[in-house]
Formats: structure tokens, sequence, C-alpha cells
């Protein structure tokens, strides 16, 4: 939980799966995301088997099938190809994962950066994508202090990469020469996290340095 601009306390990622839940509600499931091989019916399938099945999760895992052919998610996605199926199906998901389990009592850390990354999978893929929303600026400062594990992948870029935030703030990289990627928090979000065709955010430093971040996060 973070303290909001009145001072009081918010758990954004309750806020966050609220609003991933109208969105889910509102969308074709036959829709694409941005996530390889999987409709907005598969992602919500994700979504559930994440926090309500992890001995299914894992099998999906174990299975090395490609996107798209998990056994597990096939027989989630299975029951909901009926309107009815698909609506239970994010009535589930909207309901939380269960007490017991760190996707419930720890979903700050363990559900924020997944939520607002998914949501952002629905509403920015197809040919009618929207853009970025307007959020409050402390949902994007919890974003933020959460980006330190997803910075942990960029350390196989052929050069230094720096994340910082239109305000200032910045994670600085050891390595050289350097790159800086600045964005708000949600676009740096989606760009360490592979989308970057769709991540509002602009690289700057030495031409050669940012040519080769660009063809490396290409082919992520």
């Amino acid at each position: 939980m973070v303290d909001d601009a009145a001072g009081s306390r918010t758990r954004w990622v309750s806020t966050e799966r609220d609003a991933l839940v109208a969105t889910l509600r509102a969308a074709d499931p036959d829709a694409p995301t941005l996530d390889e091989g999987w409709d907005v019916r598969r992602l919500v399938a994700h979504l559930v088997q994440r926090e309500h099945d992890l001995v299914a999760a894992l099998g999906d895992v174990v299975s090395r099938r490609g996107p798209g052919d998990e056994p597990g998610l096939t027989r989630l996605t299975g029951r909901a190809r009926s309107p009815q199926g698909y609506a239970a199906l994010v009535d589930r998901f909207a309901a939380g994962a269960p007490r017991w389990s760190p996707f419930s009592w720890a979903a700050e850390q363990t559900n924020l950066l997944e939520y607002v990354i998914h949501h952002e999978d629905v509403r920015r893929a197809g040919p009618d994508a929207a853009g970025p929303r307007p959020l409050p600026e402390a949902q994007q400062d919890a974003v933020w202090r959460q980006l330190g594990p997803f910075a942990l992948s960029l350390r196989s870029a052929p050069v230094g990469v720096d994340l910082a935030r239109p305000g200032g703030q910045v994670r600085h990289s050891r390595k050289r020469p350097t790159v800086t990627v600045t964005g708000e928090p949600v676009e740096l979000a989606l760009w360490t996290s592979g989308r970057t065709s769709v991540a509002r955010v602009e690289l700057d430093g030495e031409p050669d340095a940012v040519a080769r971040l660009r063809r490396w996060a290409a082919d992520r």
C-alpha cells in the first residue's frame, strides 16, 4: 500500500484489478493481445491459472508447448468459449486469489505490474489500439518502485540502460556506454518487459549505442 496525495492508504493493485476487469468485460474474447499466441480469453485464463492453480501453471511450463498450445490454459479456455463461460472466467479473476495464496496476502508486490502490463496487452493490441491511460501520479510512483526486478533483464543488453522518469528520477546502470530510456513508469514497464513496439519512451545516447540497444530490444 502507498500514500496518495490526500494522505490515505491505497492498494493500487486493487484499483488496477478493477480497471482490468472492466476492460476484460468490454473486450472481445477472441481479440488479439500483445502476448504472442494469446487472445483475450487465453490471457484471462492465464491470470486465473496463475492465482488459482499453480500445479496446472507448472504443468504448462514443463510441457514446453508454444504460446497458444499450453494444455492447462487450453482446458480453461475450452470451458470459456460461450459468452457465459467467458463471463464466469472473468468473474473468477475478479474474485481474487485464495486467502492462503501469496498472490492474495502479498498482492501489491506480486500482482501490480502483472495486472498493469497485461491490461496494456489487451488495450494496445489490434487495429484499434488505445494509447496510454491517464493514471494517478501515486500509482505511477508505485509502478516505478517495482521496476527493479524488471531492470534485471536489461543486464544482457549490449549497452548500459538507465531508466528515467520525465520528472528526473533515474535508475542508473553501471555498464558503459549508456543509453537513457525515458518515459512514464508504465511505459518503462512495457519497454523492459519486451513490449517495445507500443511503449511510449525516448532513447538518448551515442547513436551507435542507441542503434545497438534498439536491435537488441527488437530481437527479445
